[in-house]
């Protein structure tokens, strides 16, 4: 899958609208918070694979809670290599430190060395990131993993399992929530401009 003009216009439109649930202002707030006093380490990681920061802490918010004793890819403990998908990474001999674990995990998705970190760009590898499983023809919502704490979402998400549950709600706050928010506090600037408000 790869970000057609319609799907560019989605993620456009969504961010763009896109407000936080007023019940989770002061969560989201305090997760923008903390990511910013992380965001030397963040760069360590990022820099060298031509990544933004913003997107390095925004996964590690949403695939280990912040921790930097867990895997960027999955949350699994640094102290063996993952267990959980994607497995056996990375490789070389545990335990891994969080930046070396961090760069496997974003090199093994492909992101490393791109050019383009406009919003709608930024918005389509946090989803692939993630998986688009959303966007079946069965399931057709809003990835929680974008939109959760905003308009955009209200129910339905993978449990642990990996089985579907239309009733479950999303307890994290969504990449593009994030980011929306890192952008109106004049945190983040988006690559281009014209992807933030176009």
């Amino acid at each position: 899958m790869d970000v057609t003009p319609q799907l560019r216009n989605e993620y456009r439109q969504r961010f763009r609208t896109a407000e936080v649930n007023a019940n989770r202002k002061a969560l989201v707030a305090g997760v923008v918070d903390s990511l910013v006093a992380k965001k030397a380490r963040y760069e360590r990681v990022g820099d060298p694979l031509d990544i933004p920061w913003w997107f390095v802490a925004v996964i590690h918010d949403l695939e280990a809670s912040r921790n930097f004793n867990a895997h960027l890819h999955n949350g699994d403990p640094l102290t063996h290599r993952t267990v959980h998908v994607p497995k056996n990474r990375p490789p070389g001999n545990p335990p891994f430190t969080f930046e070396e674990s961090a760069r496997d995990a974003l090199t093994l998705d492909g992101l490393a060395h791109k050019d383009d970190w406009s919003i709608s760009r930024a918005l389509f590898r946090f989803e692939r990131f993630n998986g688009f499983g959303y966007r079946t023809a069965s399931i057709n919502i809003p990835s929680p993993y974008l939109w959760s704490f905003s308009q955009h979402y209200r129910k339905g998400k993978f449990a642990s399992d990996g089985n579907f549950d239309r009733n479950l709600v999303s307890q994290q706050c969504g990449a593009g929530v994030l980011l929306r928010v890192m952008v109106d506090k004049g945190i983040v600037t988006p690559m281009s401009a014209a992807a933030a408000v176009g």
